[in-house]
Protein backbone atom coordinates (compact mmCIF):
# COMPACT_ATOMS: atom_id res chain seq x y z
CA UNK A 1 0.00 0.00 0.00
CA UNK A 2 1.10 3.37 -1.23
CA UNK A 3 2.14 6.18 1.90
CA UNK A 4 -0.88 7.81 0.82
CA UNK A 5 -2.92 4.94 1.14
CA UNK A 6 -1.76 4.15 4.75
CA UNK A 7 -2.24 8.35 5.79
CA UNK A 8 -5.91 7.95 4.44
CA UNK A 9 -6.72 4.66 6.57
CA UNK A 10 -5.48 6.26 9.67
CA UNK A 11 -7.34 9.19 9.01
CA UNK A 12 -10.82 7.45 8.41
CA UNK A 13 -9.88 5.42 11.88
CA UNK A 14 -9.13 8.65 13.29
CA UNK A 15 -12.65 9.76 12.50
CA UNK A 16 -14.25 6.58 12.85
CA UNK A 17 -12.98 6.44 16.71
CA UNK A 18 -14.66 10.37 16.81
CA UNK A 19 -18.11 8.53 16.13
CA UNK A 20 -16.96 5.55 18.30
CA UNK A 21 -16.46 7.39 21.71
CA UNK A 22 -20.02 9.66 20.60
CA UNK A 23 -22.63 7.08 20.13
CA UNK A 24 -20.88 3.92 22.44
CA UNK A 25 -20.54 1.77 19.40
CA UNK A 26 -18.27 -1.15 19.31
CA UNK A 27 -15.79 -1.60 16.04
CA UNK A 28 -17.65 -4.86 15.30
CA UNK A 29 -20.58 -3.10 15.47
CA UNK A 30 -19.82 -0.20 13.42
CA UNK A 31 -18.20 -2.79 10.28
CA UNK A 32 -21.81 -4.37 10.73
CA UNK A 33 -23.62 -1.31 10.20
CA UNK A 34 -22.43 -0.90 6.75
CA UNK A 35 -25.07 -3.26 6.30
CA UNK A 36 -27.75 -1.58 7.91
CA UNK A 37 -29.34 1.83 8.27
CA UNK A 38 -27.12 4.41 8.46
CA UNK A 39 -27.05 8.09 9.23
CA UNK A 40 -25.72 10.47 6.65
CA UNK A 41 -22.09 11.36 6.98
CA UNK A 42 -21.64 14.29 9.15
CA UNK A 43 -19.30 17.35 9.79
CA UNK A 44 -18.44 18.17 13.57
CA UNK A 45 -16.59 20.49 15.64
CA UNK A 46 -14.23 18.48 18.03
CA UNK A 47 -11.28 18.89 20.19
CA UNK A 48 -8.67 16.11 21.11
CA UNK A 49 -7.88 17.45 24.53
CA UNK A 50 -8.62 20.46 27.09
CA UNK A 51 -7.31 24.05 26.16
CA UNK A 52 -8.53 27.48 25.08
CA UNK A 53 -11.15 26.77 22.61
CA UNK A 54 -9.78 28.66 19.74
CA UNK A 55 -6.81 26.50 19.85
CA UNK A 56 -7.79 22.91 20.16
CA UNK A 57 -11.41 22.78 18.00
CA UNK A 58 -11.53 21.60 14.82
CA UNK A 59 -13.79 20.65 11.63
CA UNK A 60 -14.14 17.41 10.97
CA UNK A 61 -15.26 15.34 8.90
CA UNK A 62 -17.12 11.81 10.06
CA UNK A 63 -18.34 9.09 8.44
CA UNK A 64 -21.86 7.55 8.58
CA UNK A 65 -23.13 5.98 11.84
CA UNK A 66 -25.53 2.86 12.27
CA UNK A 67 -29.15 4.12 12.98
CA UNK A 68 -30.22 1.43 15.55
CA UNK A 69 -33.63 -0.10 16.61
CA UNK A 70 -34.19 2.25 19.26
CA UNK A 71 -32.01 5.17 17.65
CA UNK A 72 -33.29 8.56 16.19
CA UNK A 73 -31.26 10.56 13.66
CA UNK A 74 -31.38 13.95 13.69
CA UNK A 75 -30.10 16.80 11.50
CA UNK A 76 -29.16 19.73 13.60
CA UNK A 77 -30.80 23.35 12.92
CA UNK A 78 -29.55 25.33 15.46
CA UNK A 79 -26.90 24.88 18.51
CA UNK A 80 -25.82 27.80 20.88
CA UNK A 81 -22.22 28.21 22.23
CA UNK A 82 -23.00 28.27 26.02
CA UNK A 83 -20.14 29.57 28.51
CA UNK A 84 -20.36 25.55 29.56
CA UNK A 85 -19.71 24.53 26.52
CA UNK A 86 -16.43 26.82 26.93
CA UNK A 87 -15.74 25.32 30.31
CA UNK A 88 -15.88 22.10 29.26
CA UNK A 89 -13.61 22.57 26.61
CA UNK A 90 -11.26 24.52 28.36
CA UNK A 91 -11.44 20.99 30.94
CA UNK A 92 -12.77 23.32 34.06
CA UNK A 93 -16.19 22.19 34.30
CA UNK A 94 -17.32 19.60 36.63
CA UNK A 95 -18.78 16.98 34.53
CA UNK A 96 -17.64 17.07 30.81
CA UNK A 97 -17.03 13.87 27.63
CA UNK A 98 -13.83 12.24 27.73
CA UNK A 99 -11.77 13.43 24.82
CA UNK A 100 -11.65 13.57 21.92
CA UNK A 101 -15.42 14.96 21.95
CA UNK A 102 -18.02 17.07 20.04
CA UNK A 103 -18.55 20.47 21.34
CA UNK A 104 -22.35 21.60 22.45
CA UNK A 105 -24.90 20.48 25.03
CA UNK A 106 -28.38 22.15 23.64
CA UNK A 107 -29.68 23.01 20.55
CA UNK A 108 -32.85 22.09 18.07
CA UNK A 109 -32.81 19.50 14.82
CA UNK A 110 -35.34 17.75 12.68
CA UNK A 111 -35.90 13.83 12.73
CA UNK A 112 -34.36 12.46 9.85
CA UNK A 113 -34.53 8.80 10.24
CA UNK A 114 -35.88 6.43 13.23
CA UNK A 115 -34.93 3.02 14.06
CA UNK A 116 -37.06 0.23 13.59
CA UNK A 117 -38.64 0.28 17.42
CA UNK A 118 -38.82 3.91 17.62
CA UNK A 119 -42.86 5.02 17.88
CA UNK A 120 -43.33 8.39 19.23
CA UNK A 121 -41.09 9.92 16.87
CA UNK A 122 -40.89 10.06 12.76
CA UNK A 123 -39.08 12.18 10.15
CA UNK A 124 -39.78 15.66 10.45
CA UNK A 125 -40.35 16.18 13.62
CA UNK A 126 -38.48 19.25 15.76
CA UNK A 127 -36.77 17.68 18.90
CA UNK A 128 -34.40 18.96 21.75
CA UNK A 129 -32.00 16.76 23.23
CA UNK A 130 -33.97 16.72 26.97
CA UNK A 131 -32.18 16.95 29.72
CA UNK A 132 -29.22 18.16 27.58
CA UNK A 133 -26.33 16.06 26.31
CA UNK A 134 -23.04 16.64 24.50
CA UNK A 135 -22.31 16.36 20.78
CA UNK A 136 -24.91 18.95 19.65
CA UNK A 137 -22.10 20.83 17.46
CA UNK A 138 -22.65 18.80 14.04
CA UNK A 139 -25.01 18.19 11.44
CA UNK A 140 -26.18 14.75 11.76
CA UNK A 141 -26.58 13.68 15.51
CA UNK A 142 -27.14 9.61 16.61
CA UNK A 143 -28.68 9.02 20.01
CA UNK A 144 -31.65 6.74 21.70
CA UNK A 145 -35.14 7.96 21.33
CA UNK A 146 -35.20 8.45 24.75
CA UNK A 147 -32.53 11.96 24.57
CA UNK A 148 -34.92 13.71 22.43
CA UNK A 149 -38.55 15.70 23.11
CA UNK A 150 -40.51 16.43 20.66
CA UNK A 151 -41.31 20.53 20.72
CA UNK A 152 -44.06 22.32 18.47
CA UNK A 153 -42.33 23.49 15.26
CA UNK A 154 -43.91 27.12 15.24
CA UNK A 155 -41.89 27.99 18.19
CA UNK A 156 -38.69 30.27 16.55
CA UNK A 157 -35.41 28.53 16.08
CA UNK A 158 -32.97 30.43 17.95
CA UNK A 159 -35.45 29.90 21.15
CA UNK A 160 -35.80 26.02 21.00
CA UNK A 161 -32.40 25.87 20.41
CA UNK A 162 -31.86 27.75 23.90
CA UNK A 163 -34.88 27.17 25.78
CA UNK A 164 -33.14 24.37 28.17
CA UNK A 165 -29.92 25.85 29.95
CA UNK A 166 -30.54 29.16 30.58
CA UNK A 167 -34.32 30.31 30.76
CA UNK A 168 -34.66 26.80 32.71
CA UNK A 169 -32.35 27.95 35.36
CA UNK A 170 -34.06 31.13 35.61
CA UNK A 171 -37.34 29.27 36.36
CA UNK A 172 -36.00 26.86 38.69
CA UNK A 173 -34.49 29.89 40.63
CA UNK A 174 -37.46 31.07 40.91
CA UNK A 175 -39.44 28.20 42.17
CA UNK A 176 -37.10 26.41 44.43
CA UNK A 177 -35.73 28.50 46.83
CA UNK A 178 -38.32 30.94 48.42
CA UNK A 179 -41.74 31.10 47.78
CA UNK A 180 -42.56 34.85 46.21
CA UNK A 181 -46.29 35.94 46.06
CA UNK A 182 -47.31 38.92 43.69
CA UNK A 183 -46.27 42.43 45.45
CA UNK A 184 -42.74 40.55 46.64
CA UNK A 185 -39.58 41.39 45.11
CA UNK A 186 -36.06 40.17 43.74
CA UNK A 187 -33.04 41.26 43.64
CA UNK A 188 -29.82 39.97 40.91
CA UNK A 189 -26.38 41.05 39.60
CA UNK A 190 -25.59 39.87 35.79
CA UNK A 191 -28.97 41.28 34.81
CA UNK A 192 -27.88 41.73 31.23
CA UNK A 193 -27.09 38.14 31.25
CA UNK A 194 -29.87 35.40 29.32
CA UNK A 195 -30.79 34.35 33.02
CA UNK A 196 -30.91 37.57 33.81
CA UNK A 197 -33.34 39.02 31.47
CA UNK A 198 -35.49 36.01 31.84
CA UNK A 199 -35.76 36.22 34.96
CA UNK A 200 -37.01 39.20 34.63
CA UNK A 201 -39.95 38.52 32.36
CA UNK A 202 -40.85 35.44 34.47
CA UNK A 203 -40.83 37.68 37.75
CA UNK A 204 -43.03 39.68 36.10
CA UNK A 205 -45.48 37.80 34.92
CA UNK A 206 -45.83 36.50 38.76
CA UNK A 207 -46.47 40.12 39.52
CA UNK A 208 -43.04 40.04 41.37
CA UNK A 209 -40.68 43.25 40.99
CA UNK A 210 -37.04 42.79 40.00
CA UNK A 211 -34.46 45.59 41.19
CA UNK A 212 -31.45 44.74 38.70
CA UNK A 213 -27.70 45.52 38.67
CA UNK A 214 -25.45 46.14 35.69
CA UNK A 215 -21.73 46.84 35.53
CA UNK A 216 -20.26 50.05 35.02
CA UNK A 217 -19.15 49.66 31.34
CA UNK A 218 -19.90 51.63 27.46
CA UNK A 219 -23.48 51.03 26.79
CA UNK A 220 -24.77 50.56 30.52
CA UNK A 221 -27.79 53.35 29.36
CA UNK A 222 -28.51 51.35 26.67
CA UNK A 223 -28.59 48.66 28.22
CA UNK A 224 -30.76 49.70 31.13
CA UNK A 225 -33.07 50.59 28.99
CA UNK A 226 -33.41 47.38 27.39
CA UNK A 227 -33.92 45.83 30.67
CA UNK A 228 -36.75 48.15 31.72
CA UNK A 229 -38.36 47.64 28.46
CA UNK A 230 -38.44 43.62 29.20
CA UNK A 231 -40.02 44.62 32.32
CA UNK A 232 -37.13 45.32 35.01
CA UNK A 233 -38.98 48.01 37.82
CA UNK A 234 -35.38 49.39 38.97
CA UNK A 235 -31.62 48.80 37.44
CA UNK A 236 -28.52 50.19 38.80
CA UNK A 237 -25.02 50.25 38.07
CA UNK A 238 -22.52 49.21 40.55
CA UNK A 239 -21.52 52.59 41.07
CA UNK A 240 -24.53 53.86 41.86
CA UNK A 241 -24.63 51.73 44.57
CA UNK A 242 -21.99 53.04 46.52
CA UNK A 243 -23.84 54.71 48.94
CA UNK A 244 -24.34 54.14 52.63
CA UNK A 245 -27.95 52.75 52.42
CA UNK A 246 -28.58 51.29 49.13
CA UNK A 247 -32.65 50.70 50.49
CA UNK A 248 -33.03 53.85 50.42
CA UNK A 249 -32.99 53.43 46.43
CA UNK A 250 -36.08 51.06 46.54
CA UNK A 251 -38.79 53.85 46.27
CA UNK A 252 -42.34 51.95 46.86
CA UNK A 253 -40.69 48.69 46.02
CA UNK A 254 -40.72 46.02 49.17
CA UNK A 255 -37.38 45.17 50.41
CA UNK A 256 -35.88 41.39 48.47
CA UNK A 257 -36.56 38.30 50.44
CA UNK A 258 -34.53 36.99 47.60
CA UNK A 259 -31.44 37.44 45.36
CA UNK A 260 -29.17 35.80 42.57
CA UNK A 261 -25.82 36.18 42.15
CA UNK A 262 -23.92 35.16 39.00
CA UNK A 263 -21.15 37.15 39.05
CA UNK A 264 -19.21 37.55 42.98
CA UNK A 265 -17.41 39.90 44.07
CA UNK A 266 -18.09 43.38 44.97
CA UNK A 267 -21.21 42.54 42.42
CA UNK A 268 -22.84 39.81 44.97
CA UNK A 269 -21.99 42.27 48.31
CA UNK A 270 -24.25 44.76 46.87
CA UNK A 271 -26.97 41.77 46.42
CA UNK A 272 -26.95 40.71 49.72
CA UNK A 273 -26.96 44.51 51.25
CA UNK A 274 -30.49 45.08 49.66
CA UNK A 275 -31.95 41.59 51.15
CA UNK A 276 -34.41 42.05 54.04
CA UNK A 277 -33.52 40.40 57.26
CA UNK A 278 -34.03 36.35 56.96
CA UNK A 279 -33.25 36.71 52.99
CA UNK A 280 -31.43 34.28 50.33
CA UNK A 281 -29.42 34.66 47.96
CA UNK A 282 -28.64 31.97 45.54
CA UNK A 283 -25.13 31.79 43.39
CA UNK A 284 -25.61 30.29 40.20
CA UNK A 285 -22.03 31.33 38.54
CA UNK A 286 -19.25 33.46 39.27
CA UNK A 287 -17.86 35.45 36.16
CA UNK A 288 -15.49 37.75 37.79
CA UNK A 289 -13.92 34.63 39.32
CA UNK A 290 -14.06 36.57 42.53
CA UNK A 291 -14.97 35.70 46.29
CA UNK A 292 -17.69 36.12 47.53
CA UNK A 293 -17.36 38.23 50.76
CA UNK A 294 -20.30 38.27 54.22
CA UNK A 295 -20.15 40.42 56.68
CA UNK A 296 -20.19 39.17 60.11
CA UNK A 297 -23.30 41.53 60.35
CA UNK A 298 -25.04 39.78 57.56
CA UNK A 299 -24.96 36.31 59.16
CA UNK A 300 -25.71 37.20 62.50
CA UNK A 301 -28.12 40.59 62.72
CA UNK A 302 -29.80 39.69 59.53
CA UNK A 303 -29.88 35.47 59.21
CA UNK A 304 -29.53 35.68 55.85
CA UNK A 305 -28.67 32.41 53.35
CA UNK A 306 -26.86 31.44 50.84
CA UNK A 307 -27.10 28.98 48.69
CA UNK A 308 -25.99 27.21 45.08
CA UNK A 309 -27.77 26.62 42.01
CA UNK A 310 -26.67 23.92 39.31
CA UNK A 311 -28.98 22.96 36.59
CA UNK A 312 -26.77 20.03 35.81
CA UNK A 313 -27.28 18.69 39.77
CA UNK A 314 -31.09 19.38 39.68
CA UNK A 315 -31.53 17.49 36.40
CA UNK A 316 -29.19 14.50 37.54
CA UNK A 317 -32.32 13.92 40.04
CA UNK A 318 -34.46 12.03 37.68
CA UNK A 319 -36.60 14.95 36.83
CA UNK A 320 -37.16 14.34 32.86
CA UNK A 321 -40.73 14.67 32.47
CA UNK A 322 -40.76 17.77 35.00
CA UNK A 323 -37.86 19.64 32.72
CA UNK A 324 -39.69 18.77 29.66
CA UNK A 325 -42.68 19.84 30.88
CA UNK A 326 -41.35 23.54 32.14
CA UNK A 327 -39.53 23.58 28.75
CA UNK A 328 -42.75 23.22 27.06
CA UNK A 329 -44.25 26.15 29.24
CA UNK A 330 -40.85 28.35 28.23
CA UNK A 331 -41.40 27.75 24.72
CA UNK A 332 -45.23 28.49 24.47
CA UNK A 333 -44.27 31.81 26.33
CA UNK A 334 -41.29 32.46 23.64
CA UNK A 335 -44.04 31.74 21.20
CA UNK A 336 -46.57 33.93 22.48
CA UNK A 337 -43.72 36.59 22.92
CA UNK A 338 -43.41 36.76 26.31
CA UNK A 339 -40.21 35.64 26.92
CA UNK A 340 -37.26 37.50 24.92
CA UNK A 341 -33.39 37.68 24.60
CA UNK A 342 -31.16 38.70 21.93
CA UNK A 343 -29.25 35.96 19.91
CA UNK A 344 -27.24 36.01 16.64
CA UNK A 345 -27.52 33.67 13.91
CA UNK A 346 -24.30 32.21 12.43
CA UNK A 347 -23.32 29.40 10.13
CA UNK A 348 -21.82 26.59 10.63
CA UNK A 349 -18.80 27.53 8.43
CA UNK A 350 -18.24 30.96 10.30
CA UNK A 351 -17.66 28.92 13.79
CA UNK A 352 -14.66 30.54 14.26
CA UNK A 353 -16.49 33.95 13.79
CA UNK A 354 -18.74 32.85 16.49
CA UNK A 355 -16.59 31.30 18.97
CA UNK A 356 -14.78 35.25 19.00
CA UNK A 357 -17.58 36.60 20.02
CA UNK A 358 -18.75 34.16 22.17
CA UNK A 359 -15.11 34.00 24.04
CA UNK A 360 -15.62 37.95 24.39
CA UNK A 361 -12.91 39.47 21.98
CA UNK A 362 -14.75 41.55 19.93
CA UNK A 363 -16.75 43.22 23.08
CA UNK A 364 -20.34 42.19 24.70
CA UNK A 365 -22.10 40.28 21.94
CA UNK A 366 -25.68 38.53 21.74
CA UNK A 367 -25.94 34.98 22.42
CA UNK A 368 -24.43 32.99 19.22
CA UNK A 369 -26.07 30.35 17.73
CA UNK A 370 -25.05 28.21 15.25
CA UNK A 371 -27.07 27.19 12.41
CA UNK A 372 -26.44 23.86 10.02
Amino acid sequence: MTAVGVRALKLLSSAVNYRLNQCGETPIRCLRSFSTVMSPPSKAIVYEQHGSPDSVTRLVNLPPVEVRDNDVCVKMIAAPINPSDINRIEGVYPVRPPVPAIGGYEGVGEVYAVGSKVNALSPGDWVIPSPPSSGTWQTFVVKEESVWHKIDKSCPMEYAATITVNPLTALRMLEDFVSLASGDSLVQNGATSIVGQCVIQLARLRGISTINIIRDRAGSDEARENLKALGADQVFSESQLNVKNVKSLLGELPEPALGFNCVGGNAASLVLKFLREGGTMVTYGGMSKKPITVSTTSFIFKDLELKGFWLQNWLSLGKVKECREMIDYLLGLARDGKLKYETELVPFDEFPVALDKALGKVGRQPKQVITF
